[in-house]
């Protein structure tokens, strides 16, 4: 027998495949994102409200950027999608999906996720940024979805640390890395599956987690329902969705997704000159320090007098030390107020009362981390258009 509550959980995942399978999305309107080319469909799919069309197969859907002033958590049905296989596992049965931990370990292991929500959980507030974030402001251009700044959002994720599930099964003496496959696939056999690799004291380290809920809910099925993995401070790509299989390995992993593609320049500041390609590159890792204005948009005319800028930051892993702002375009700066800290992985929200007089100015936000690092006034570029992080303009006028 089941009970109300689950037969209307069951239902509810039925019509949301009947969604996705049969009419995925629904085109409502079109917005112009500030570059050239930059026209998108405004698109809704089932668990989520409207949102950035990109692609539709695989679904792509960026986060509207006004989404990032109503607080520091991204809801469920504002998060950004990023798919890099067409084959979307639509029809999960969460009471027939297992994990399974093979390879360089002493028990090789399937657990059920009723298994896995018997573990000890855990709960972490991390942002999740895809790697392209951004790119469609690189200049000189570069090949690649053209996002704006809404791939990314912030969540409470709950699950249980990577760390427990290697511990059961018993990780060998000699292992060097643990690859990670999830339930999306290509459709062509002609495409590389979707497989990252971690080192294994990055596995291990205890934060690595795989996460079943999201803020207070289920993982909606696009944003890797029922597991996914969660690498915190590190970009989405080695957020391995729909998580089904890990696998330990004595050997670096050679796949497509980590030898070839997701690279950056091995560099400083992981950049080269506009234009040119690096002689040498390593996997993309972790965030740089961001910050944005949330409240103000760019064109915006505002009245004179007193109003307060708020806004956002973040970084890799070290936690926000400092937001600064500029109202005359970078040639002073005062700190901002910061909010509420939830933790080294989280936005941090900040906020500052400003008086502008009539006329026309340009805002500026820079971050400093807890680490050092601060955001460049001037963007650094590489082929791939991954790790912006110049100082946010907003141009407003008080009128």
């Amino acid at each position: 027998m089941l009970d109300r509550r689950e037969l209307l959980k069951r239902a509810g995942m039925a019509a949301l495949v009947t969604g996705l399978g049969s009419q995925r999305a629904f085109a409502l309107d079109t917005v112009t994102l500030p570059f050239d080319n930059g026209e998108r469909p405004l698109v809704r799919y089932p668990q989520k409200r409207p949102m950035i069309g990109l692609t539709e197969r695989p679904p792509q859907l960026e986060t509207p950027f006004a989404i990032f002033n109503d607080g520091a958590i991204t809801p469920n049905n504002a998060f950004f999608v990023r798919y890099h296989l067409a084959d979307v596992p639509y029809d999960i049965d969460p009471d027939k999906f297992t994990l399974e931990i093979k390879g360089k370990v002493d028990r090789p292991l399937k657990l059920s996720l009723k298994d896995i929500k018997k573990l000890k959980a855990v709960e972490l507030v991390a942002v999740n940024q895809c790697s392209g974030n951004s790119r469609g402001f690189s200049t000189p251009r570069v090949a690649g979805g053209q996002l704006a700044n809404g791939a990314m959002g912030n969540a409470r994720w709950r699950g249980v640390p990577l760390k427990a599930v290697l511990d059961m099964a018993g990780v060998q003496q000699g292992a060097k890395q643990v690859t990670f496959n999830g339930m999306d696939g290509p459709v062509s056999d002609r495409t590389p599956d979707f497989v990252k690799a971690l080192d294994i004291d990055h596995a291990r380290d205890g934060e690595v987690m795989l996460a079943y809920g999201m803020n207070g809910d289920d993982l909606p099925l696009l944003n890797g329902f029922p597991l996914r993995l969660v690498v915190p401070g590190y970009y989405g790509t080695y957020w391995v969705k729909h998580l089904n299989e890990i696998t330990v390995i004595d050997n670096v992993f050679e796949g497509f997704w980590m030898k070839s593609a997701y690279r950056i320049p091995d560099t400083p500041n992981n950049s080269v000159e506009p234009g040119t390609a690096p002689k040498a590159t390593i996997p993309i890792n972790r965030f740089t320090v961001r910050s944005f204005i949330t409240n103000v948009t760019d064109g915006a005319k505002l009245k004179p007098g007193s109003t307060t800028l708020k806004g956002i930051a973040f970084d890799g892993g070290k936690g926000i030390k400092e937001v600064a702002v500029s109202t005359d375009g970078g040639k002073t700066w005062t700190p901002a107020k910061l909010g509420k800290d939830l933790g080294k992985y989280s936005f941090r929200e900040w906020k500052l009362p400003v008086k502008l007089a009539a006329g026309a100015y340009e805002l500026k936000v820079r971050a400093t981390g807890n680490g050092g690092d601060v955001q460049p006034m001037t963007p650094f570029w590489n082929p791939a258009g991954y790790l912006r992080n110049v100082v946010e303009t907003v141009r407003v006028t008080a009128a």
